[in-house]
């Protein structure tokens, strides 16, 4: 093989499978365990192929004009079908990860939260949080017991997507948000209590999201988690506050 084949080499079915084999490995060494890395692994192979099919989607290649009308329909008829396939694959993929399991439902119902999703979750929470006010003053526990009532109002489907829906809502909502966090967050003139804990805690975007998006079905995992009603309240008066 000479210089430039070497350099247009793409990686074979079973240098992929070793790759992903060694990286489990890896993983339960570190204590992950197997189930849990397969999911993460599943996700992160479906996001490379639905980012793929997004890059492919907004930027088409246009078909050479010298070849002419009916050359240029074809190519982009076989186009179009190339990218189609790209976003099945994506999609499969996507369903394969957040189904993976002997307990996993369907990807579009409600199920119990996994370890991994948690994780996730608290993942995108984390930082969003503090771009707004300081670390949480919630223990770990609270904020799972939380986090966990916001993950079950979701499929697992919509779970695997969530980091990014968190993301946009908290652009959308910027502004308000740091009004929120001023008023009422650490530091603010008022002081935390039982009223207002949650507007220190990394859950409170992920809740006033929830609120946003799907507040019936947050208030019933809420009230099945027995969690205090004044916090729910009390966030969303706070919220509403800034309007």
């Amino acid at each position: 093989m000479n210089t430039a084949d070497e350099g247009r080499q793409r990686l074979d079915e079973a240098s992929v499978l070793n790759a992903k084999s060694t990286l489990l490995q890896l993983l339960a060494r570190a204590g992950v365990y197997t189930g849990d890395a397969e999911e993460l692994i599943g996700l992160v192979e479906a996001g490379a192929l639905a980012l793929a099919h997004a890059e492919i989607g907004d930027s088409p290649r246009e078909a050479p004009q010298e070849k002419g009308p009916l050359y240029a329909s074809g190519w982009s008829d076989g186009a179009r079908e190339a990218v189609d396939a790209l976003g099945a694959l994506a999609e499969q993929a996507l369903i394969r990860a957040v189904t993976a399991g002997p307990s996993a439902s369907a990807p579009d119902e409600r199920s119990p939260v996994r370890r991994a999703e948690m994780e996730r979750a608290k993942v995108a929470v984390t930082p969003l949080h503090l771009s707004f006010s300081e670390v949480s003053d919630l223990d770990p526990e609270v904020t799972d017991q939380v986090l966990g009532a916001v993950l079950r109002t979701m499929s697992p489907r919509e779970r695997a997507g969530y980091p990014g829906r968190l993301a946009e809502f908290a652009a959308a909502h910027r502004v308000r948000l740091e009004r929120l966090f001023a008023a009422y967050g650490p530091g603010a003139p008022i002081a935390v209590h039982g009223r207002y804990s949650l507007v220190h805690s990394p859950t409170s975007v992920a809740v006033l999201e929830r609120l946003a998006a799907a507040p019936s079905a947050l208030h019933e995992e809420w009230d099945a988690a027995e969690l205090p009603p004044a916090w729910l309240d009390g966030l969303t008066a706070a919220w509403g506050s800034q309007a």
